[in-house]
């Protein structure tokens, strides 16, 4: 079935998937684009209920399924896709849960914990980072954050799918990591504070980072194994949480292999 109408009631329901949390947390569903995106999330076992392919763009083959597929116009495929070159491809899937107890963790975890997420391009940027680093899992603060937004799909490059990743109250999270014997290094600054370079990341570690606007709370720096810093030689005092997220990481993972 080809569609080439934007009054058509499929498209305009993936309009509303693509602008409203409400309809992603009510439908149970999200939208992905572009070909690299959609095959991580199958890959990552997503499924996928409805897809949608551009066939003047689409040059790749790809298993959905069972999903249901239909051809797009291209001035349709323009109207829906954020970035024309992102392979003709639209897909619809369902969301999974992403609960704490959903994760089940290695021995010397390493696992990336942000406070709270002040822009969905930063969290995609995280995600990006975890999965080059290859950590155990993602863990926000904020049992809200809406990791199914298309900018956090859209700035991961598709990483969303290939992390393992949750969500809670930060007291929850608390709990959780130290139930896993799991040491909380957090990004504060203290008198105690040491240096990133200082610490030893080579037994499990979560690395606990806060919002450029506030940085992280007392809650996380008085519950805190180690806190450290990223050493700063310029005339501003932080980088952005992304770029900090990437520095800690990587430091862990060079102690590690």
């Amino acid at each position: 079935m080809q569609i080439e109408s934007l009054q058509n009631p499929r498209i305009k329901n993936l309009l509303k998937l693509q602008e409203k949390s409400r309809e992603r947390k009510n439908q149970g569903l999200f939208i992905v684009e572009g070909t690299q995106e959609n095959e991580l999330a199958i890959k990552g076992n997503y499924e996928a209920v409805e897809i949608y392919l551009c066939e003047d763009i689409y040059q790749h083959t790809i298993n959905f399924g069972n999903a249901k597929v239909f051809t797009i116009t291209r001035p349709v495929f323009e109207k829906l896709a954020y970035r024309k070159s992102t392979g003709g491809i639209i897909g619809v899937y369902k969301t999974k849960a992403v609960q704490l107890e959903d994760l089940h963790l290695p021995e010397n975890a390493l696992v990336i914990v942000l406070e709270a997420v002040e822009k969905p391009g930063n969290l995609g940027a995280v995600l990006r980072t975890g999965d080059g680093a290859k950590v155990d899992a993602v863990i926000v603060c904020d049992e809200t954050v809406d990791f199914f937004n298309p900018n956090v799909i859209r700035s991961s490059v598709g990483t969303l799918f290939t992390n393992n990743i949750a969500a809670g109250k930060k007291e929850d999270v608390l709990n959780f990591l130290q139930s896993k014997n799991i040491q909380i290094v957090s990004t504060f600054l203290r008198d105690e504070t040491k240096s990133l370079y200082e610490t030893n990341f080579t037994k499990s570690s979560a690395i606990i980072l806060g919002t450029e606007a506030t940085g992280l709370s007392d809650f996380w720096a008085d519950n805190s194994d180690s806190l450290i810093k990223i050493p700063m030689l310029g005339f501003v005092d932080s980088l952005n949480v992304s770029n900090a997220a990437a520095i800690c990481v990587y430091e862990a993972v060079r102690q590690r292999v």
